[in-house]
């Protein structure tokens, strides 16, 4: 390059070259005045590192232009130099973006959030929606019942789950009547713990223990298998077939997960009774004959009812969750394992949220 009186731009300018060539542009961008001529005839090979540095040397407009108007310049630079001034337009000389405030970038994360929150209801809510038609659809048909698929489900999430049900559901409950009688012996009030443990069970610990517990076992399941069916195309070639997924895939599952979660809770409230026994029988004198006498005395029958009409409604979500996440799934192992840990979350925040929500409306009313 020679720089009086003005500039002849000659040699290759690509990528072999870059450092000496870079070093040259430096040397050259202070002291070039934006009057002094540019030649480009002599131009020889070129890629899009030299174009850059041009860009960087000339800037972009000033470029473009000689590129336009040099008749010695080849036609495949000429267009080279051109789509580099377009890309590169506002960026060569450009002042860096200013880094938004902490504030804002928090307000920004804040609102993200929110719109995915409202996204992902607004899904659910539709599938919701698609699961119940499909549901109503299939009732008055009996040849379309899959049976044998709500056995294999209602094996799987109901009677396997049962051991575990039981054993911890028997352990919190010995642990809330030894936790109730340390606090109400203080009173001289430990007779009450039975009380304290059949309530707390029928209304609330049952039926939240064992939605929890299938969240975290089925909901999982259920996402893991559906998205491995789909990465693996089963579901295309359900669709191919003519047959619909929802009810081929969901309606089982779903219709398992409300025969089994009640049943399960029924199971939960006896265990979690039957440890608060244990408990009263060994600390506290209280014979279960006197145990069985203080339930059919003072707890009404509405609380078991209460805790019971919950599990249809915990089951129906969870299951609808499980299958909604499973369906997103998009193709890879990472996307099944990121889906079925969304799936777990979402049905233990719903089913924590909703029970409170069932539980300030109930005592507002007085049942």
């Amino acid at each position: 390059m020679h720089a009086a009186p003005g500039l002849q731009i000659g040699g290759d300018w690509t990528l072999a070259h870059y450092t000496a060539l870079q070093a040259q542009v430096q040397a050259l961008r202070g002291s070039l005045p934006d009057a002094a001529a540019v030649e480009l005839g002599g131009l020889g090979a070129l890629d899009t590192a030299g174009a850059a540095l041009l860009v960087e040397l000339l800037g972009s407009q000033r470029l473009a232009e000689l590129a336009a108007r040099e008749p010695g310049l080849p036609e495949e630079r000429r267009a080279l130099l051109q789509v580099v001034c377009q890309a590169m337009a506002g960026v060569a000389g450009g002042q860096p973006a200013r880094r938004p405030s902490t504030l804002l970038e928090l307000l920004g994360t804040i609102g993200a959030a929110l719109e995915g929150l409202w996204r992902q209801s607004g899904a659910l809510l539709g599938f919701i929606g698609l699961t119940l038609a499909t549901l109503f659809a299939t009732l008055c048909r009996p040849r379309r019942w899959r049976v044998t698929s709500l056995v294999v489900h209602l094996e799987h999430s109901g009677l396997n789950a049962l051991p575990i049900v039981a054993l911890l559901t028997f352990l919190v409950g010995a642990v809330v009547a030894f936790l109730g009688a340390t606090v109400l012996a203080g009173y001289g009030a430990t007779l009450y713990t039975v009380n304290l443990v059949a309530f707390s069970f029928l209304r609330e610990f049952g039926v939240l223990l064992t939605a929890i517990l299938m969240a975290g076992r089925t909901a999982s399941a259920f996402t893991a298998q559906i998205g491995s069916m789909l990465a693996n195309e089963e579901i295309d070639a359900i669709r191919a077939l003519g047959l619909s997924p929802l009810e081929l895939l969901v309606l089982p599952r779903v219709l398992a997960l409300l025969i089994a979660l009640p049943i399960l809770t029924f199971v939960a409230m006896l265990s979690g009774i039957l440890g608060g026994a244990v408990v009263c029988a060994l600390s506290l004198d209280i014979t279960p004959s006197m145990y069985l006498a203080i339930l059919q005395e003072n707890i009404a029958v509405r609380h078991f009812l209460v805790g019971m009409a919950k599990a249809p409604l915990f089951a129906f979500l969870i299951a609808v969750i499980g299958c909604l996440e499973g369906f997103k799934v998009t193709g890879s192992t990472q996307s099944v394992g990121e889906r079925t840990t969304s799936s777990v979350v979402q049905s233990i925040f719903v089913v924590i949220v909703l029970d409170a929500v069932v539980a300030l409306f109930l005592m507002e009313m007085g049942w």
